[in-house]
């Protein structure tokens, strides 16, 4: 089991020099199906797989949660990813950000406009310091609609009246 310390940001704006960053296709598998914000998830990262059980240490802050990460093989992810489940598709690029690296998710297929970032850290205090960087519009942390769990099987129309809050607009790669 892993603690997990982390903000999420919409993005307003592509950062400067992303393309040159090191980059990755992630497909995300949620299950069950039938639950509205699944918390079980199969993930292929590049030629990395794993399933992973997530789930927030306090039921008002999002920002923390326990995740246990099983890595399986490409095989067992192909037998397991026959499972009914809501995906969702995104490209991950690895930006550093002062001293800190951000997960930037530009989602496609369904969700394609959509842009997040995700910064991790070491501890509450690091968390709570954090300034939101300039290439960022909110801090949507603590947004459930905002969860992978939740994006995933939606489509950007499902989730655009969401966004209207923010004065989101679609994000081009």
């Amino acid at each position: 089991m892993e603690l997990e310390l982390e903000r999420t940001f919409l993005l307003k704006e592509m950062p400067k020099d992303l393309k040159n960053c090191k980059s990755v296709e992630v497909l995300d598998i949620y299950i069950p199906q039938s639950a509205v914000h699944p918390t079980l998830r199969i993930r292929r990262q590049g030629d990395n797989y794993e399933i992973t059980k997530k789930f927030p240490i306090a039921a008002n802050d999002a920002s923390e949660h326990h995740e246990y990460n099983i890595p399986i093989s490409e095989k067992e992810f192909e037998g397991l990813s026959k499972l009914k489940g809501k995906r969702v598709r995104k490209i991950r690029y690895f930006y550093p950000v002062n001293n800190t690296m951000a997960e930037i998710d530009v989602f496609l297929d369904d969700l394609a406009g959509l842009a997040l970032a995700d910064f991790e850290f070491n501890s509450a205090e690091e968390k709570a310091n954090f300034k939101m960087p300039d290439f960022c519009l909110a801090d949507v942390t603590q947004e459930e609609f905002m969860a992978g769990g939740f994006l995933s099987g939606k489509k950007y129309s499902d989730i655009k009246s969401f966004l209207e809050k923010y004065n989101y607009s679609k994000v081009k790669p």
